[in-house]
């Protein structure tokens, strides 16, 4: 008894099973029978390239057991695609009416790659962005605001529609709930990066990352300090911050600023507030050709603050010329 073998919409179809490799196969997956009927039917209909309704009712059923199966997701995309140009229905309507569908999919399962390649196949085909694209991102932000998979898409969804004169201020409001956000931090970088790509932009950098906008670049190293201020022992702004600068060619500018963090250099560290600016502060003096000064926020990085990568920082003070040191 079976949900195809017994429905006469299917009579036409001989399933194809799985072949494991024999009778005896070594590490047979212990599908459940729901689930191998069903692939069965599939690979029947893929085997004869059937592109129908009652293909995308099987796709969706296979989905519902496993969202992760990516040649369910392209068959079903393809299906898609060949119904709409055969009856020549509204492609919009039918796009929308798919990612209502897939919404409720994304929503329960968070962390599935398959489902945001889908709906970026799907939303490419637009030449708009649906009203509710964002409203609905901003769900599954409220659910796990550090998703991969939806920052990925997202940013693909932002050079697509060109949203870049919105996008800053809506990160804004990730890293001032989480400053630790590295996911939006991230995101961030790509916006003001980026922006180059779409030809209707001027701001940020241009397509060899020359600085093409001053104060906006003015306007972000504040920022960043700002929110270092906050989580001095947060990497990812430091990280940030480090990208800023060297697009305009010295970290100089900002030395005085990771001064604040370090301590007492001479008195072994007391007072350090972050090993990020100690590392900030190490490059800086190597870049002033102050080696000694680098050296001994290395030593410190090295012996107190970060000995679990010793060896990294001990390759760094040898650049510099100077000697290992043990934690």
């Amino acid at each position: 008894m079976g949900k195809y073998s017994d429905s006469e919409e299917w009579a036409d179809i001989v399933p194809i099973p799985q072949n494991d490799g024999g009778p005896n196969p070594l590490a047979a997956i212990a599908y459940t029978e729901e689930y191998s009927e069903a692939m069965g039917y599939l690979r029947a209909v893929m085997a004869k390239d059937e592109k129908s309704e009652r293909v995308l009712e099987l796709t969706e059923h296979i989905i519902s057991m496993n969202p992760a199966h990516y040649t369910i997701w392209l068959y079903r995309a393809n299906t898609l695609f060949k119904l709409q140009n055969l009856y020549q229905t509204d492609l919009q309507e039918d796009i929308l009416e798919e990612l209502r569908w897939l919404d409720g999919i994304s929503l329960k399962h968070l962390k599935n790659y398959q489902i945001w390649h889908h709906r970026q196949t799907l939303m490419a085909l637009l030449s708009t962005i649906p009203s509710t694209e964002l409203s609905f991102l901003a769900q599954m932000f409220a659910k796990d605001a550090k998703n991969y998979h939806v920052w990925s898409y997202r940013q693909w969804l932002v050079r697509h529609f060109s949203l870049w004169d919105t996008e800053l201020p809506y990160i804004e409001n990730f890293l001032t709930a989480d400053v630790r956000n590295n996911s939006a931090w991230n995101h961030r970088w790509f916006v003001l990066s980026s922006q180059h790509i779409d030809p209707n932009s001027g701001k940020g950098m241009d397509v060899v990352g020359n600085i093409v906008d001053e104060d906006l670049l003015d306007r972000e190293v504040e920022y960043t300090q700002a929110k270092i201020r906050l989580a001095p022992q947060n990497q990812s702004p430091w990280n940030y911050l480090r990208g800023l600068l060297r697009k305009r060619g010295s970290l100089l500018e900002c030395k005085s600023f990771a001064e604040e963090f370090v301590g007492d250099m001479e008195g072994g560290g007391d007072g350090c507030r972050s090993s990020h600016a100690l590392d900030f502060f190490a490059d800086c003096m190597a870049e002033e050709k102050e080696a000694e000064k680098a050296g001994k926020a290395l030593e410190l990085l090295a012996k107190r603050f970060d000995p679990i990568r010793r060896n990294y920082w001990n390759y760094r003070r040898g650049l510099l010329g100077l000697g290992a040191v043990e934690a």
